[in-house]
């Protein structure tokens, strides 16, 4: 209603169409960041996982207003969001090998103990 576009329509004025790729782009990354998310707190440590579970949500917040002022507003707020992303993936995974190694070579116990 702000930039006078009417549903169905998903083109418009450059800002209502920053607005809504904005938007789009935050509900493709939802469900990866939920599975990363899950399987961080899981596997490796949930308090960790929270932590970069609300620092995504600040790289959201930066990313999405940054979009919709300008294009090359978003990049920093795209950039943080990869690397919370990368992160809980990474600790997601360890905490799955940890769990493997632990269940079939009797070995995770001892690399915690290590770590």
């Amino acid at each position: 209603m702000k930039h006078k576009v009417m549903p169905p329509a998903v083109t418009g004025a450059p800002e209502f169409e920053r607005t809504f790729r904005a938007q789009q782009n935050c509900a493709e990354f939802y469900p990866i960041f939920l599975a990363a998310l899950w399987i961080a707190g899981c596997f490796f440590n949930q308090e960790l996982a929270s932590f970069l579970g609300l620092v995504y949500i600040f790289a959201r917040y930066k990313y999405f207003h940054g979009y919709v002022a300008s294009a090359k507003g978003r990049l920093s707020g795209f950039y943080l969001n990869l690397i919370v992303l990368t992160c809980l993936i990474a600790l997601g995974a360890a905490g799955i090998v940890n769990s493997l190694l632990d269940e079939y070579l009797d070995i995770g116990k001892k690399l915690r103990k290590l770590f």
